[in-house]
C-alpha cells in the first residue's frame, strides 16, 4: 500500500486555501463595487434627460407698489443644458441683491424635491415688468414652485397665485401685503391664493382719537381698536394657508 506524502498533501492544501481567498476577496470587492454605485444613483425626474435646448415655465408673481397697490407680474424660470449656473434677466440691481438669497435656496429646495443633478444645467429667472414693486423674500415660494416645474417639464395651474418666503428646509415664511396682494391675484383671473400658514386671516390695530377742552387746553388721546379681517371674504377669493413647498405643489398640479 502506497503512503501519502504529508508534505505534498500540505501543499495542496496551502493552495486551495489561497485559491479561495483570492476568489472571496474578488467577488466580495465586486459586491462592495455595486453597492457603493447603488447608494450613489439619483433618480431623475420625468422628462429630466430629454432637455436639449431651453424651455420655460411661467407663474404669476403677486406684489405690492411703492402706493400699496396690488400687481401681478410673470415671472418666468428656464433650464437649459450648462454647467450648474444660475442666470437672472433684471434691470433693477436693488432687486437682484434683495432676491439672490432666495433664488439660491428655491434653487436648492427644488433640487432637494426633485431629486435632480443640476450640475450639467443652467437655470434662467426672469421678470417681464419693472421689477422693483417685487419684493425678493416673498416671491421665494413662487420662484421654487416655478423652478419644480421646470425641471420636471411640467405645466402650471394659472388659476392658482401664491406668495411667501421659501426656507431652506421647504416651510414657506410669512410675507406682507397680503390684502392687495390678494385683490391683484383676483384681477388676473386667478381662482385660489395660496398664504403662509396663519396669514388667511389679517389683524389691523385702526387709531381712534378722542379730544376733550378743559379751560383754554384741548387734551387728545389715542385708542387703538383691533380689527380681524378674513382675506378670502374681504377679497372674494379663495384663501389657502399652506405650511410648506410640498402642500403648495399639489395645487399647481405638480
Amino acid at each position: 500500500m502506497k503512503r501519502m506524502n504529508p508534505t505534498k498533501t500540505n501543499k495542496k492544501i496551502i493552495i486551495f486555501g489561497v485559491i479561495l481567498i483570492i476568489t472571496f476577496a474578488f467577488v466580495g470587492s465586486r459586491y462592495i463595487h455595486i453597492e457603493k454605485t447603488e447608494t450613489k444613483t439619483i433618480t431623475l425626474p420625468l422628462n429630466f434627460t430629454n432637455i436639449t435646448q431651453e424651455r420655460f415655465v411661467k407663474i404669476y408673481v403677486p406684489a405690492v407698489d411703492s402706493e400699496g397697490k396690488g400687481v401681478a407680474t410673470v415671472l418666468k424660470v428656464g433650464i437649459k443644458p450648462g454647467s450648474g449656473k444660475v442666470l437672472v434677466d433684471i434691470n433693477n440691481i436693488l432687486f437682484w441683491l434683495d432676491t439672490q438669497q432666495s433664488i439660491q435656496t428655491a434653487k436648492r429646495v427644488a433640487q432637494e424635491i426633485t431629486k435632480a443633478d443640476l450640475s450639467k444645467f443652467d437655470l434662467i429667472y426672469s421678470l417681464d415688468i419693472n421689477a422693483s414693486v417685487v419684493e425678493g423674500p416673498s416671491a421665494g415660494a413662487a420662484i421654487t414652485i416655478a423652478t419644480i416645474a421646470a425641471i420636471e417639464g411640467k405645466y402650471l395651474n394659472n388659476n392658482v397665485m401664491i406668495t411667501g418666503r421659501i426656507n431652506p428646509d421647504g416651510s414657506i415664511g410669512a410675507v406682507g401685503g397680503i390684502i392687495p396682494k390678494a385683490q391683484a391675484a383676483k384681477e388676473v383671473g386667478a381662482n385660489i391664493f395660496l398664504v403662509p400658514f396663519g396669514q388667511g386671516t389679517q389683524v389691523t390695530y385702526i387709531p381712534e382719537e378722542r379730544c376733550e377742552k378743559i379751560g383754554y387746553f384741548t387734551f387728545c388721546t389715542t385708542t387703538y381698536k383691533k380689527k380681524v379681517e378674513n382675506v378670502g371674504k374681504s377679497v372674494g377669493i379663495e384663501v389657502v394657508e399652506v405650511s410648506n413647498i410640498k402642500e403648495a405643489m399639489k395645487y399647481f398640479g405638480l
